[in-house]
């Protein structure tokens, strides 16, 4: 074998590494699930929405709309009471119901646009919740080319302007239990968007900076030998754990303050500049729901810093702790992605169940909750969230009394340690402490 293959063999092996490939399996999974739930987009839009139909007119053109929505839409409701109307879509998971008033057909003859009247059942403010809106929303233009159509053909109509635009929408949307009168659930989504896509950033960003703290501190203190200097001195191995956690604790809720004050301050412009005041409609947070987010990201933070702290025991140089933040990193990505493209109330339960298991979604959704006034979901979660952080840092503590941390290896015995040197830092430790 020549010079040259050996040196390719030697770097192929070097790199080629399960932290090398473990991450790039993990993201073109990712990205095909991104794939599949993008094409199920168009399979949602390929199939008819679900609706409710109430015509309170008996006019042609009224007919004419009526023909429309049979040919594109799946009619669930078509009586006469609008609450009855709704309960019968919220049971079957339809999206809209559409009520044709009595004066429908006489307004457009008298050249006056004809109102429809839509009742929208918000299920979830996320990307992909607005896809059977947005098919229920499409048939309107159906109805207006329809009817605009029927004007041409019969000369109902000189008014150019009625023709190429005869009807118009008094939308009322009902999400969660809010009524809100005159706002469509497309325009909703559009204006939460901006947090849904901004907090979960937040929380992804803050936790891998400060996770990346701790590893890269513990791969460097044992490249560089610090932390054997650190184990001799007459402080307990807890005292250590926790003084690593709560530095970079506090370092990191820093960083949360200064993200949130940033992500305030550009939601607040958002608003601004919208065509929309969510807070008419009560979607608005308090002193107390911001400090209630900030518990739950702190509460996230610190079991990232334990795992980070557990995952850095294992590490064995500065190099070796650049790779061991990925399982945090991806655990983090998860829910980020979800969280942006749909509501966490929509999802399937397993899926639901699933996504909540991970301390690191409930800083993520807490927002929306909170402008719910969803409190159960919150607190539950920063109880879960504490819990899970406490469990990380007894195991972190734990396993920084075994001889694991300095060898990167579980020994086989807990007693008496096989390495001389961790030998010789335990006696000089007990000498110490006498």
């Amino acid at each position: 074998m020549s010079s040259l293959s050996k040196i390719i063999r030697k770097e192929v092996k070097e790199l080629l590494t399960p932290a090398t490939l473990i991450p790039i399996i993990i993201i073109a999974v990712l990205f095909g699930s991104l794939g599949g739930v993008f094409g199920g987009v168009e399979e949602q839009l390929e199939e008819p929405p679900m609706i409710a139909v109430i015509n309170q007119d008996g006019g042609s053109l009224s007919l004419v709309a009526m023909a429309v929505f049979n040919a594109t839409s799946d009619i669930v409701y078509n009586g006469t009471d609008v609450q009855e109307a709704l309960n019968v879509l919220d049971e079957k998971g339809g999206v809209s119901l559409f009520v044709i008033p009595d004066n429908f057909t006489s307004n457009i003859e008298n050249d006056t646009q004809g109102t429809i009247e839509i009742f929208w059942i918000m299920k979830g403010a996320g990307i992909m919740d607005s896809v059977p809106g947005a098919a229920a929303d499409a048939n309107l233009m159906y109805v207006d080319q329809a009817i605009s159509a029927t004007l041409i053909n019969h000369n109902m109509s000189d008014n150019a302007s009625l023709i190429l635009d005869p009807t118009q929408y008094y939308e009322t949307t009902l999400f969660k239990g809010k009524e809100m009168t005159g706002i469509s659930p497309i325009t909703i989504s559009s204006v939460m968007s901006s947090q849904s896509f901004v907090m979960p950033l937040i929380v992804m960003m803050v936790i891998i900076y400060a996770g990346s703290i701790v590893i890269s501190s513990m791969g460097s203190e044992k490249e560089n030998k610090t932390l054997e200097t650190l184990l001799t001195m007459p402080v307990s191995r807890t005292s250590i754990v926790f003084g690593k956690l709560i530095g970079a604790a506090l370092v990191g809720l820093l960083m949360a303050v200064i993200y949130m004050f940033g992500m305030s301050y550009y939601f607040d412009s958002l608003m601004g500049s919208s065509s929309i005041d969510l807070a008419e409609f009560g979607l608005t947070l308090s002193i107390v729901d911001y400090i209630l987010v900030g518990m739950s990201l702190f509460a996230s933070l610190v079991f990232a810093l334990a795992l980070c702290m557990i995952l850095g025991i294992f590490t064995k140089n500065y190099k070796a702790a650049q790779t061991m933040t990925m399982p945090v990193t991806f655990l983090a990505m998860i829910p980020m992605f979800v969280t942006m493209f749909t509501d966490v109330d929509t999802l399937p339960m397993v899926a639901k169940v699933l996504v909540l298991a991970i301390p690191f979604s409930h800083p993520m959704i807490a927002m929306r909750s909170l402008m719910f006034d969803d409190y159960s979901l919150v607190l539950g979660g920063i109880a879960y969230t504490a819990a899970v952080a406490l469990l990380a840092m007894f195991v972190a503590v734990t396993l920084f009394k075994k001889d694991i941390l300095l060898t990167g290896k579980v020994s086989n015995s807990d007693k008496k340690s096989k390495i001389p040197l961790v030998a010789l830092l335990q006696t000089i430790s007990r000498k110490r402490k006498k």
